[in-house]
């Protein structure tokens, strides 16, 4: 492709992005501004300077600080708040403290993360339960029809639906908040993925009240890799244990103090991601006038921007409403054959970096029997960018 590389927006250079990657996959892993990487290497001198008194003494003020800071980002209760390494390890967890009886139902829908699906499927064999799959076009008029299909899958044996906040695959907003009102009124529980949730839509746990919530804090919060969180409404606490059984089961103590001390010496390992919570949420906010507000406000538009450009240029329609798109959006390639497995990745998505310097997912979906490709948005990108990809494609596809 005979075209110089597209610019970035002004604020990239808070990133220590490839100057010379077109980088359309914030989704996937996040991207950490360079301050807050300098932050943790602080944090890390601290604890390397003394490592038994940092964990003896320092560290728990460290988590709880943490706790608080996030909490009130997501306006959830501190006390059911605990840090894990990301949202898979928060489903497997809050997945294995169920007591599935054979017959019982467990919803999904043919959008889930397939590492979420299959700790569902693992659970649900092991017990001789049973994974009730929802499907869901991709291309659908509104969000009553999420609802609908949703809600028509309970039966008196539904015991829990994993429900996301925004479908990693296909790109889609979940009308989550309607769908956990209407499940809990069938008194469903609900475990919402909200591996795409803090920092990149409005996460109110206090007001959705799901039963479990997990989420990412190094995607869209932008904290280093290695942290995520898990809550716990308080009437599912009792018994609730980590996946990791260590000290803190023969801990003495308030059924509280027993709980924060499970999840949060549960071995030896990194905290400085976590550690980082608090920094890493006053250092996004302060890079634009409105905070995060604005952070979300732009992203979005961007990204709809972006799928309109792609749109147009490959003539598809937008598969779904605006209003249903957040920082991420995905759309049908219009090539739908879709290639062996291959370890080495997608061709088309190996072809768009080896030779366009484009950083973009491509999703071979075999239950929807077709290709996805997935943009993201974030603070670093620019409009720019999609037209780039837009014309990559057009000579690819």
């Amino acid at each position: 492709m005979d075209m110089d590389l597209p610019r970035r927006s002004d604020l990239a250079k808070y990133w220590q992005l490839d100057k010379n990657t077109v980088f359309l996959n914030h989704g996937s892993f996040g991207a950490t501004p360079i301050e807050i990487l300098n932050k943790q290497d602080i944090y890390r001198q601290k604890m390397e300077k003394d490592p038994v008194k940092f964990f003896e003494r320092d560290y728990v003020d460290y988590w709880k600080k943490s706790i608080i800071s996030l909490s009130e980002f997501i306006n959830a209760n501190p006390d059911g708040l605990v840090f894990i390494p990301n949202a898979t390890s928060g489903v497997n967890t809050v997945l294995k403290n169920l007591d599935l009886k054979p017959g019982d139902q467990i919803i999904v829908t043919d959008h889930t993360y397939q590492a979420c699906r299959n700790i569902v499927d693992f659970v649900t064999k092991k017990m001789d339960a049973e994974t009730v799959v929802v499907e869901i076009p991709f291309n659908v008029r509104n969000e009553q029809e999420v609802v609908d299909l949703v809600l028509n899958s309970v039966c008196d044996r539904t015991v829990l639906a994993l429900i996301d906040t925004v479908t990693s695959p296909t790109g889609m907003k979940m009308p989550f908040e309607k769908i956990i009102k209407k499940l809990d009124e069938e008194n469903v529980d609900v475990l919402l993925d909200a591996a795409h949730g803090a920092g990149i839509i409005n996460l109110d746990i206090n007001k959705i009240n799901a039963a479990y919530v997990t989420g990412n804090c190094h995607k869209w919060l932008c904290t280093p890799k290695g942290s995520a969180f898990l809550h716990i409404r308080e009437d599912k606490k009792n018994n609730f244990r980590p996946l990791n059984i260590s000290h803190g089961a023969s801990f003495k103590g308030s059924a509280q103090e027993k709980f924060e001390f499970e999840f949060s010496w549960s071995g030896t390992y990194d905290p400085t991601p976590w550690m980082c919570i608090p920094d890493s949420i006053r250092h996004m906010r302060s890079m634009v006038d409105g905070g995060w507000d604005e952070i979300m406000k732009r992203n979005t538009e961007l990204a709809v921007k972006g799928r309109n450009i792609l749109c147009q240029e490959l003539d598809i329609k937008a598969p779904f409403p605006d209003n249903m798109v957040s920082a991420i959006a995905s759309i049908e390639l219009p090539d739908k054959e879709i290639p062996p497995f291959s370890i080495q990745g997608d061709p088309l998505h190996n072809k768009l970096l080896d030779e366009y310097s484009i950083q973009v997912p491509i999703f071979p979906w075999e239950l929807h029997d077709t290709r996805y490709i997935r943009i993201s948005s974030q603070l670093y990108n620019h409009e720019d960018e999609y037209v780039y990809l837009a014309k990559a494609l057009n000579e690819c596809v």
